[in-house]
């Protein structure tokens, strides 16, 4: 454990769901956990205990939140779990599937969950938006267009260029289908679960409209990637929305969730459930706030995105990670850019380059 992360508090102490196994957060509220074939090597899956009205009158069992990837160890363990008349599913079925965000390892087995289940996707209206741009490989949001973007913005090591290259159909793998139908999660309009009043809390930066889901009852916040114990939330400027700035965007969301109360318990998708709030929305900010400072520093002599890379993570990268490396270091220069605390120039080799501004 990091010194930031003894600042938190750990109910359930080193306690970790087994795969294929449910944990008890709370009564209805179970955690899973299921594997990744990356560093990040985990997600943290929810299912929250429901009655939802369908065609055939009202049905009890399971809204399930975030999915997993689309991998046949995932499914695997998902038919594990739904076999097992004596864990705390109790044989219910899923009647609802909800997304966070449209990341891989949270919609990535959606549409198998949806069908297996026949049941509706819930997502807010721009996460399901990218997640079909994504699925379907439309110009601009396919994997092809990663390089460019990435090239223009310093990368120019022939071997990393392939790896990078090889990389196009990630997305695509991973979240093969998306349903071509969802309902909308929205902020300013609650679902109800089991009875149960949820606030919804839009978050932005990390992916297009993060939905994080609050219990005052239960006194629980789903958190999504938008809050999470031991590693910062990814924040990356991508090829369809070069000239983003979000790490203003995910600053500006840590805002709105100030107001719950100090003792509520965090349920993130990466790490375990945490107390803590407004102490890891501190840290946050002051990481950010001592990133930018390192990327200002050095942009005494114009500097690309490539070039603070080095600055910003201290470690070998593999194309997987340098991927996420690259955007997060052009999102701290262009939310100093915003900021006229840089100004951006174009090389005649085609690669944009920031410089601090005259004082």
């Amino acid at each position: 454990m990091n010194s930031l992360e003894q600042q938190l508090h750990y109910p359930f102490a080193d306690t970790l769901p087994d795969t294929g196994k449910t944990f008890e957060i709370a009564p209805g509220v179970l955690w899973v956990r299921m594997g990744l074939p990356f560093a990040l090597n985990h997600i943290n899956l929810w299912l929250l205990e429901d009655e939802v009205e369908t065609a055939q009158g009202r049905v009890h069992g399971w809204t399930v939140v975030d999915c997993g990837i689309a991998s046949d160890a995932t499914r695997d363990a998902w038919e594990v779990l739904f076999g097992d008349l004596s864990n705390h599913l109790r044989g219910l079925p899923v009647v609802r599937v909800i997304a966070t965000h449209c990341h891989p390892d949270h919609i990535g087995l959606a549409d198998w969950l949806c069908t297996l289940w026949n049941v509706p996707l819930w997502m807010t209206a721009g996460e399901y938006a990218f997640a079909r741009m994504m699925s379907a490989g439309l110009p601009g949001a396919d994997g092809t267009a990663m390089f460019p973007h990435f090239r223009r913005h310093g990368l120019t090591d022939p071997a990393m260029q392939e790896q990078i290259q090889e990389r196009k159909s990630h997305y695509t793998r991973l979240v093969p289908t998306v349903p071509v139908a969802y309902r909308r999660l929205q902020e300013g309009v609650d679902l109800t679960v089991n009875g149960q009043r949820w606030q919804i809390i839009t978050g932005f930066g990390h992916s297009p409209e993060h939905a994080s889901l609050y219990c005052a009852e239960k006194n629980l916040l789903i958190s999504g990637d938008m809050l999470l114990p031991r590693i910062s939330t990814n924040v990356s400027v991508f090829a369809i929305e070069p000239e983003a700035n979000p790490v203003q965007q995910y600053l500006d969301s840590l805002q709105k969730y100030l107001p719950l109360p100090a003792d509520v318990l965090i349920l993130p998708s990466h790490g375990k459930p945490f107390q803590g709030l407004h102490t890891r929305v501190i840290q946050l900010q002051q990481h950010h706030a001592e990133r930018l400072a390192e990327v200002l520093a050095v942009c005494g002599t114009p500097q690309s995105a490539c070039d603070i890379v080095p600055v910003m993570f201290r470690r070998p990268l593999d194309a997987h990670q340098l991927t996420f490396a690259i955007g997060e270091a052009l999102a701290h220069l262009h939310k100093l850019w915003f900021d006229g605390q840089l100004q951006r120039i174009a090389g005649e080799d085609g690669v944009f380059r920031f410089v601090r501004t005259a004082s």
